[in-house]
C-alpha cells in the first residue's frame, strides 16, 4: 500500500453553509492528492469541486446513516471522516495514510484545534475543551499531544480502513451522539486492532459558541457518555467521566442537606474550595497560552457551568436513558 485512494466523507446539515465551503477548499489544497470527496447532505447543494460525489436525502438523516451511505459509495481503501464545521491542515491526508501500511491499524485520529480568528464566544467554548479542567486526560483531542494508541476517538477527524469498517458493520445508527464511540469499541475489541492518535493529523474544528449552542453540545456529550457508561462500560465506565456528576451531588448536599452532618459538611466545603482553586489554576493556564485576559476570565464561569450541565446530563444518561437516537 504505497499511495492508496482515500475517500474523504463529509456530512452536512445546513443550506448555504460557509463552513462547508471552507472545508472543501482546504481539502482541495492537500499535499496528498490520491483522494475522492463524498458529500452527504440533508438538502440539495449546488457545488462543483473536483472529485466530488454528492448525495442529498431531501430531509433530516442522522450522522451514522450519512456516514454509512458515504462508506458504501466509497472507492477508497481508507475512509477519512470529517464534519462540515472542520477543515484540515495541508498535510492531513499525507500524515494519516502512513499509518495504514501497518495491517494492525484500523483507524487514525488527530487533534481538532480551534481555528484562528474566530469570535470570542467560539474561542471561549474552544478553551473549555482544550484545557486541563475541560478535557482532563483527553486534552490531546483538542490540542496536539504525544503520539499514542487510543480506544475511543470522535469522528470529526477519524480515518478508518474500509475493510475493517465494513467488518464491524459501520456506524451504529442506534446511537447519536456517540456512534463514533461504538465504532471504535468494535474496531478495538471485536477486531483486536489499533487506533493511532497522531498529532500531525491535524484539523481545525469550529466550536459551538456561548452559551446555548455550547451547553447543548456538551449536554449531549454528557448524556451519551452516561448512557455508554451503563451499556458499553469497556471505554466509558471510567472515573474521569463521573467527575462533573460528583460535583453536582456535592453542591446539592451543601445547599440542601449540610445540616445533617457538620463534619461531612466541613470536608465537602474543603473539597469544593479545592475544585474552585483548580478552576482558577485552569484560567491561569489558559492565559499563559492565549495571552487573553478576557478568555482567562471567561473560562472560570464557562468551566463551572459546563461541568454542572454535563454532570446533570450524565446522570440522565446513566440512570434514565433507554436509547440514544435522533
Amino acid at each position: 500500500m504505497t499511495r492508496p485512494l482515500i475517500s474523504v466523507i463529509i456530512i452536512d446539515y445546513k443550506k448555504n453553509n460557509p463552513l462547508l465551503i471552507e472545508c472543501l477548499e482546504a481539502i482541495g489544497k492537500q499535499t496528498y492528492q490520491n483522494y475522492e470527496v463524498i458529500l452527504v447532505t440533508d438538502y440539495p447543494v449546488k457545488l462543483n469541486y473536483p472529485r466530488l460525489v454528492k448525495k442529498s436525502f431531501g430531509h433530516y438523516v442522522g450522522p451514522a446513516q450519512k456516514r454509512d451511505w458515504g462508506a458504501k459509495k466509497a472507492q477508497g481503501e481508507i475512509l477519512a471522516f470529517i464534519d462540515d464545521d472542520v477543515y484540515p491542515s495541508r498535510d492531513w491526508l499525507k500524515h494519516l495514510v502512513r499509518h495504514f501500511s501497518d495491517p494492525r491499524v484500523a483507524g487514525v485520529g488527530g487533534p481538532g484545534v480551534t481555528p484562528p480568528g474566530v469570535s470570542w464566544q467560539e474561542e471561549a467554548s474552544g478553551w473549555m475543551s482544550a484545557s486541563p479542567m475541560g478535557a482532563g486526560p483527553y486534552i490531546y483531542r483538542f490540542l496536539p499531544g504525544k503520539k499514542q494508541f487510543v480506544d475511543d476517538y470522535p469522528s470529526m477527524n477519524l480515518a478508518v480502513r474500509r475493510a475493517d469498517f465494513l467488518a464491524v458493520g459501520g456506524y451504529d445508527s442506534n446511537y447519536w451522539p456517540g456512534e463514533d464511540t461504538k465504532l471504535c469499541l468494535d474496531l478495538v475489541h471485536k477486531l483486536t486492532k489499533k487506533i493511532v492518535y497522531d498529532p500531525r493529523v491535524l484539523v481545525y474544528h469550529h466550536r459551538r459558541p456561548l452559551w446555548a449552542p455550547h451547553l447543548r453540545q456538551n449536554g449531549n456529550f454528557g448524556l451519551h457518555r452516561g448512557f455508554f457508561a451503563r451499556v458499553l462500560p469497556q471505554t466509558s465506565l471510567r472515573p474521569v467521566y463521573f467527575g462533573p456528576s460528583l460535583l453536582v451531588l456535592g453542591l446539592i448536599y451543601l445547599l440542601f442537606f449540610s445540616w445533617l452532618n457538620p463534619s461531612l459538611t466541613t470536608f465537602s466545603w474543603y473539597l469544593f474550595g479545592g475544585y474552585l482553586l483548580a478552576v482558577a489554576g485552569n484560567s491561569y493556564w489558559i492565559y499563559t497560552r492565549s495571552q487573553s485576559v478576557l478568555q482567562a476570565g471567561l473560562s472560570f464561569p464557562v468551566v463551572l457551568i459546563t461541568h454542572l450541565w454535563y454532570g446533570l446530563k450524565f446522570f440522565q444518561g446513566f440512570l434514565f436513558t433507554k436509547k440514544l437516537s435522533r
